[in-house]
């Protein structure tokens, strides 16, 4: 679909893409074609799409022979979709909110291939991203658009400025890849900044859910206050039990979170769930 026709079909439908929920429309049948192929997506998988919007990529991922579920929260959409019979046959198409949405349920009726393909909302990329990592069992992989600001983030390394809770909490589950970076001029309305297609695949060896959400308890403390050692960063996050645990692993207590390895935040998560030896006799004394 090009521009002029991402336009028309807007304006005679009275529609406008909403900045609250950052809709940036793909152009181009041919840019959708691309992303379906680097994707990896192939005949039979089942892919999960986020963010419908007009159907461009929808229509693509059915062209490569997928079956898809497509969620689109926007009401104004889906009428049009609906009504201007946008998509294939066989796509369905679930008018819903992605972050409250029950994916469990959709993702069982999609076969045992099952990857998510999104141009993913600005709106809801870091709670979605976060979300899909409880997910990951589900999927061979996933593949998003998000603005290059937030890809940097889920990229970037020890050291980084654009090193985050993020960032850990991904390069501990799954590997990224960015496969393309598109510019303003492949989307309508052009966007602000560049954008970036990750594609991310779940690591064999990861922390389980419940422990990655211990983590994550750590990493927010821990960058919620980025110009504050780890100590300080930690104590006014919340966690006050933290000195032990620092001791344990060896993690000096002035260092700051963008100095630390993903596999350090783990180590620290573990000790502050292991009593120090002191407390451990006081309570086999008490037993």
């Amino acid at each position: 679909m090009k521009r002029r026709e991402i336009r028309a079909l807007l304006a005679r439908r009275g529609l406008a893409p909403s900045r609250d929920r950052g809709q940036n429309f793909l152009v181009g049948d041919s840019r959708a074609e691309h992303l379906v192929e680097l994707a990896g997506v192939e005949p039979g998988d089942g892919v999960l799409e986020v963010g419908t919007g007009l159907g461009i990529l929808t229509r693509a991922l059915v062209a490569r022979g997928a079956r898809v579920t497509s969620i689109e929260v926007d009401s104004g959409l889906v009428a049009v979709l609906r009504e201007e019979a946008l998509l294939p046959e066989g796509v369905e198409l679930v008018h819903a909110d992605a972050l409250r949405v029950d994916l469990g349920s959709l993702l069982e009726t999609l076969g045992p291939r099952r990857r998510l393909v999104a141009n993913l909302p600005y709106a809801i990329s870091g709670p979605f991203l976060r979300r899909l990592l409880d997910l990951r069992e589900w999927f061979v992989d996933w593949s998003v658009m998000l603005q290059r600001d937030v890809a940097e983030r889920l990229l970037a390394g020890p050291g980084s400025r654009d090193y985050t809770s993020l960032s850990v909490l991904h390069q501990l589950c799954v590997e990224v890849e960015r496969t393309w970076e598109l510019g303003p001029e492949c989307f309508h309305p052009a966007p602000r900044v560049r954008s970036s297609f990750l594609r991310m695949r779940p690591l064999e060896t990861a922390p389980d859910n419940a422990e990655l959400a211990r983590v994550e308890r750590v990493t927010r403390a821990a960058f919620g206050a980025r110009r504050k050692t780890l100590a300080n960063a930690l104590r006014a996050g919340g966690i006050a039990d933290f000195a032990p645990a620092l001791r344990a692993v060896g993690v000096e207590p002035g260092v700051r979170a963008e100095r630390l390895a993903p596999a350090r935040f783990v180590a620290i998560a573990r000790a502050l769930e292991t009593p120090p030896p002191s407390a451990a006799g006081a309570q086999e004394g008490t037993s």
